[in-house]
């Protein structure tokens, strides 16, 4: 099987400003820890605070590129994913290029003149992260950049799609071209919830996507959201995995499979009307770095199997792997070569 270009992934390229806070500075911004939302006026302040302090780090992230990135890792075949987001034309722009580059991803970077490349603070107390995303010139992609020759031959040789649910604030038209495009021909599109605030404030562009959805990822607090947003009135994750999974479908190639993560909690997968809990590998709390990632790292991991066509228990072992080695190093990094077995 040829894997050159099969993963294709769409999303905001952010540079990740990740520095350990303490509860003080959390108070002042007025953030919670484990939670993820766009920058307002009162959060600015925060992101030279942040550069200033000595234990500051610079990691390129954004959470598609995250997954996309860990994907291309696990499966050692330069090439064998692709990406697409906005970027400034910048320093922090031509950092993203040189790591994308050195990660072994097929990267086609719209450049935006006028805004500088998007970032994200991840502000981290006691190995759990709270992301605070100045979108910047992640904003401005367009889907005029997917339609040219060159991008749009990306999406025809793709045969597995990823966009994260973030995407959904920036151009769901997009989403909408690669969704269509997927469902036409047979393959196979995966989305994320990514984050309350999307399933609260953007519920309609997910409602949208969501029919053309095969496989969609999420943690327990993006679906018990979900559940409350569509007055479904339980906060049992496994009945609300199942009733996603049992959304109305735009084409019936695939069923839908939904799976969700619980942090150290069993992963749930409902597919088919069943549900089914795979255990988390356990790390000895001292071993825990920053929790930055480790979502991103699970789809990535999981993707690496799926688009090798390996049985759902596999993939879900690869997600578990690729969440354990992230969660031990600061941001989404990893080591050169995977051991996954």
């Amino acid at each position: 099987m040829a894997y050159e270009g099969i993963l294709l992934g769409m999303g905001n390229p952010l540079l990740d400003i990740s520095a350990v806070v303490d509860e003080e500075f959390l108070k002042k911004y007025d953030i919670k820890l484990n939670n993820a939302i766009l920058a307002e006026e009162k959060h600015l302040p925060m992101y030279e605070e942040m550069a200033a302090k000595s234990n500051v780090e610079y990691i390129a992230g954004g959470a598609t590129q995250n997954s996309i990135k860990v994907a291309q890792w696990m499966l050692q075949i330069p090439g064998a994913t692709g990406y697409m987001g906005c970027i400034g034309k910048d320093k922090f722009g031509e950092e993203m290029k040189k790591n994308s580059k050195a990660a072994g991803v097929n990267v086609h970077y719209l450049e935006d003149e006028s805004t500088p490349t998007g970032t994200c603070a991840v502000c981290v107390v006691g190995g759990e992260r709270s992301l605070i995303a100045n979108l910047s010139a992640a904003n401005c992609y367009k889907s005029e950049h997917l339609k040219k020759p060159e991008n749009w031959a990306l999406v025809e040789k793709a045969k597995y799609f990823y966009i994260a649910g973030f995407f959904l604030t920036v151009s769901p038209d997009s989403i909408q071209l690669v969704a269509e495009h997927a469902a036409a021909k047979n393959k196979v599109f995966t989305m994320n919830l990514s984050a309350p605030f999307i399933c609260e404030f953007f519920k309609d562009a997910q409602v949208k996507a969501l029919p053309y959805v095969d496989f969609v990822f999420g943690n327990e607090t993006e679906a018990r959201t979900f559940s409350k947003v569509h007055g479904w009135e339980t906060d049992d994750v496994a009945e609300i995995a199942l009733k996603i999974s049992q959304w109305p479908k735009a084409s019936g190639t695939y069923k839908r499979i939904t799976v969700i993560t619980q942090g150290a909690d069993p992963v749930v997968v409902a597919e088919d009307g069943k549900v089914k809990q795979f255990p988390v590998i356990t790390l000895p709390k001292e071993k825990l770095v920053d929790t930055n990632g480790a979502g991103d790292a699970f789809v990535g991991g999981f993707l690496s199997q799926l688009v090798q066509e390996k049985p759902i228990e596999d993939c879900v072992k690869a997600g578990c792997y690729a969440s354990n080695v992230i969660i031990q190093r600061s941001g989404c990094t990893y080591p050169e070569k995977p051991e996954f077995k």
